[in-house]
């Protein structure tokens, strides 16, 4: 089953999918029975964040794409992360829903998409074993989490300044639930910049599986409800503008639409 959240009429409503119209546009059913246009709704995340992980350099051909561009030093920097993930926390304010619109800030020189598996908590727990992981998880929803790599600071990526932006990162459009991805680890990932092709990935590369991340997190913190992990990006990283349209997509999972916008003048 795929649920979203979405404002309509002055209120924010749970909704699914609706057969298509005569004209073969997508349709929304509200939970009071109404059916509503894709495009007559303003989408929400799919479900109200509590902590937000996200992990950087979590696929190897990603690292290695930005090791590429920095120096010997911070190469071998990146080249860390196989010992232990490199996880932060993001604020709630950095979530805009599907369709929603992202700033791109006056001085930022490179900003790119990060099209990601994001994996949504839906039960409690601390010292949760691999074996066990999945019976913690409500669902899955697309991300997009944007990162602006002059904001970036050489020891301690990414910062607060990148990844706690208003509006920085897209969620959805649709959580899906867990027995309706099989196997989160065979799934393949894609991105479109208006249209033409610029990333693409497998989830079955990340060097931290979906299990290995929940027994990490879980071993020192409680794991609730609500909470989400962003489970990074693959290589493909493009400098997008204001006017961009980016969309990612997580097989199976969803079809999220971001589009960039100038910074506040």
């Amino acid at each position: 089953m795929k649920t979203a959240r979405v404002v309509y009429g002055g209120a924010v409503h749970a909704a699914t999918e609706a057969q298509p119209d005569d004209a073969g546009r997508s349709q929304l059913r509200l939970a009071d029975g109404r059916v509503v246009g894709e495009t007559q709704v303003m989408w929400l995340s799919p479900f109200e964040p509590r902590t937000i992980f996200a992990l950087a350099l979590n696929y190897a051909d990603h690292a290695l794409e930005l090791a590429a561009k920095s120096s010997a030093e911070q190469g071998r920097f990146l080249q860390a992360q196989h010992a232990e993930p490199i996880v932060f926390l993001k604020g709630a304010n950095s979530v805009v829903g599907h369709r929603g619109l992202t700033r791109r800030p006056a001085d930022g020189e490179f900003m790119h998409y990060e099209c990601e598996l994001a994996v949504v908590i839906g039960r409690e727990g601390r010292r949760v074993p691999r074996s066990r992981a999945y019976d913690h998880v409500a669902g899955y929803t697309v991300a997009n989490d944007y990162a602006i790599r002059n904001f970036l600071e050489p020891y301690y990526r990414p910062n607060l300044r990148v990844k706690s932006r208003d509006g920085g990162t897209a969620l959805g459009p649709w959580l899906v639930d867990r027995d309706a991805v099989p196997d989160p680890m065979a799934l393949a990932l894609r991105t479109e910049v208006n249209g033409r092709l610029v990333q693409e990935g497998q989830t079955r590369d990340m060097i931290h599986d979906v299990p290995a991340l929940i027994e990490y997190l879980s071993s020192f913190m409680t794991l609730s409800p609500g909470d989400v992990i962003l489970t990074g990006t693959p290589k493909g990283s493009v400098d997008v503008h204001a006017g961009d349209e980016v969309l990612c997509e997580v097989q199976g999972v969803g079809r999220l639409l971001n589009r960039l916008v100038a910074d506040w003048s």
